[in-house]
């Protein structure tokens, strides 16, 4: 019978998997990134996620476990969505309103693992480890918290007002080809010389 302890193991394998999956992942995120402010945010997040890779590694140290990934499923399936978005035709602000998305399916996925983590590492009195997690923790409600206020500060307003901007070049466009259309230009010439 496996224990928590194994369990542990097992999901500490499988989150050391997820960051070294988004360390590929948010340098081609901000790369496609058009906000200044966005860019900035997948860097500064790549550095932390180094980071968080590092305290892995001393809780595998701690444990006495062999440092080993474990693939992690969910990570992969929502940065193949993230990579599906990225492959869409959006208009800049649009892509960093779904990039923004992105990040936080994957913020909010590494906050139910850490979380679950640090309260198991706590019920096993291992106070060393959860400070380590809680710490990562912490760092991955920073970031989701950062994508949330460039969203509600501005990306997702400027991506509607150019969904605006689109519709009203669409009814100009409707509008204009009937003004100058042919037929309508010689109407307008011939009713002149009446």
């Amino acid at each position: 019978m496996k224990s928590l302890h194994d369990a542990f193991v097992d999901e500490i394998r499988d989150t050391y998997d997820a960051e070294r999956q988004l360390t590929k992942a948010l340098p081609k995120m901000a790369k496609a990134a058009t906000a200044p402010e966005l860019k900035k945010a997948f860097t500064s997040h790549l550095k932390e996620t180094n980071t968080q890779i590092e305290r892995l590694l001393k809780v595998f140290e701690l444990l006495e476990e062999t440092v080993r990934g474990k693939r992690c499923e969910g990570m992969a399936g929502i940065l193949k969505e993230g990579s599906s978005v990225m492959a869409e035709d959006f208009d800049e602000d649009t892509m960093d309103a779904a990039l923004i998305a992105s990040g936080q399916r994957a913020e909010h996925y590494e906050m139910a693992a850490y979380g679950t983590l640090v309260a198991w590492a706590t019920t096993m009195g291992e106070s060393e480890i959860a400070a380590l997690l809680l710490e990562t923790l912490d760092e991955e409600k920073a970031a989701d918290q950062t994508l949330t206020r460039l969203a509600e500060g501005g990306v997702n307003v400027d991506a509607i007002s150019d969904d605006d901007q689109d519709e009203e070049d669409d009814d100009e466009e409707d509008v204009l080809p009937a003004k100058a259309s042919p037929a309508s230009a010689g109407r307008s010439a011939s009713s002149s010389k009446r």
